[in-house]
């Protein structure tokens, strides 16, 4: 059961111990209270600053569980205050298994990488959190929820994921996906998320079953890729992978190819492409 009170209280000690830039947002104008707005948490948990409010007031439905693991990224909690807010929640805490938890140190990293595109994801490339302007590059990141939500399986099974890629280059992109799953598998050992997603995408897909019967192996860690942006063209921008202690979690960053447009590209994104996006999907 949701100890309302508990979560509401515990929500608004929390906001208030935090200051803006503890969220890589600027400081604003002078504050009359100590702490975050409700306005600022919910932009940075990805929902309307109204369903936040409702929460913090003890009022409305329960929030889901893709909630409180937004609001746990928003308020920077580490495991033991995530463990806390959902068991407020009235849910058990999600298992502390690779792949479900952001440092707050890795996304005090990530606030700061504010004019280059920065995804967070799992080792099995489901997306946790990405900063505007990727969302505004690849467009917003399914729910985290399960091996369907992972980008190896939209990759496969949902066409339109592979339009912002040229079409030369899907084969590659293929490959790599299917290299780097083999690697994944391979270090997590008889792991049943992995042998999910490998079977559901067997039946799914012809490609990624011959893709796989060739045993490529190899965790992508660099790469150079080409994006098709609307409103913008093609952008070159090269990819680095920044993996944390045990693996599990990976923070990729898109920087400019050097010798191309891309920057100036890019600073044009972040003026016109996050207008398409709503950020109050989560509720």
């Amino acid at each position: 059961m949701t100890d309302r009170q508990g979560l509401a209280t515990f929500l608004r000690r929390r906001r208030e111990s935090l200051r803006p830039t503890d969220l890589g947002m600027p400081e604003g104008v002078r504050r009359r209270t100590p702490g975050l707005r409700r306005e600022e948490v919910a932009q940075a948990a990805g929902m309307s600053a109204d369903y936040y409010s409702r929460i913090e007031q003890g009022r409305g439905p329960n929030p889901s569980e893709a909630i409180i693991a937004s609001l746990a990224r928003a308020l920077r909690l580490d495991l033991d205050e995530r463990d806390y807010l959902y068991r407020l929640a009235g849910m058990a805490p999600s298992a502390r298994r690779p792949g479900r938890f952001i440092s707050p140190g890795l996304m005090r990293i990530a606030d700061r990488l504010t004019d280059i595109p920065v995804v967070i994801a799992t080792d099995l490339e489901v997306v946790l959190w990405q900063n505007p302007l990727a969302t505004a590059l690849t467009g917003p990141a399914a729910p985290a929820d399960g091996v369907r939500a992972g980008i190896t399986w939209r990759w496969f099974t949902e066409p339109g994921t592979r339009a912002r890629f040229p079409e030369e280059e899907w084969p590659l992109h293929s490959a790599a996906h299917v290299a780097g799953l083999r690697g994944t598998a391979s270090r997590r050992g008889g792991d049943h998320d992995v042998r999910e997603l490998v079977r559901l995408l067997s039946g799914a897909s012809d490609e990624f079953r011959a893709l796989w019967e060739v045993h490529d192996v190899g965790v992508r860690r660099f790469d150079r890729k080409t994006f098709l942006v609307p409103n913008v063209g093609a952008l070159q921008l090269t990819c680095e992978d920044v993996l944390t202690t045990e693996n599990d979690i990976r923070m990729r960053a898109f920087f400019p190819t050097e010798g191309t447009d891309a920057r100036e590209k890019l600073d044009l994104l972040a003026v016109i492409g996050v207008q398409r996006f709503d950020g109050s999907a989560l509720r």
